[in-house]
């Protein structure tokens, strides 16, 4: 039943896979707003934040700021984390690591 398992094979075309999934998340950019788009926030597919924009009218209100920005960013990092579940499934469920499972 497993005689076409190549472990060798797969781990192979495993890490492949997983240098291309880093490199598309590289390139992918999420942005979330809060506060009415008053906070934006967007960072890439590798959680780095890459813009930060912040409505004049915040510049005062230093605890609202804080607040938004943090609301911002997590939603950010939820949309990331959630887009690489999506890629990895689609990764992995395109291989069969059983080869061919006729007897």
């Amino acid at each position: 039943m497993l005689n076409n398992l190549n472990l060798g094979d797969m781990l192979g075309e495993i890490q492949k896979k997983a240098q291309e999934f880093q490199e598309e998340n590289s390139d992918k950019q999420f942005t979330s707003k809060s506060g009415g788009g008053m906070v934006s926030v967007t960072m890439n597919g590798s959680n780095e934040v890459i813009d930060i924009e912040i409505d004049d009218s915040l510049l005062e209100d230093k605890e609202s700021m804080q607040i938004l920005l943090i609301s911002a960013i997590n939603d950010t990092v939820k949309m990331v984390e959630e887009d690489r579940k999506q890629s990895a499934l689609k990764m992995v469920g395109g291989m069969n690591p059983f080869g061919d499972m006729k007897n």
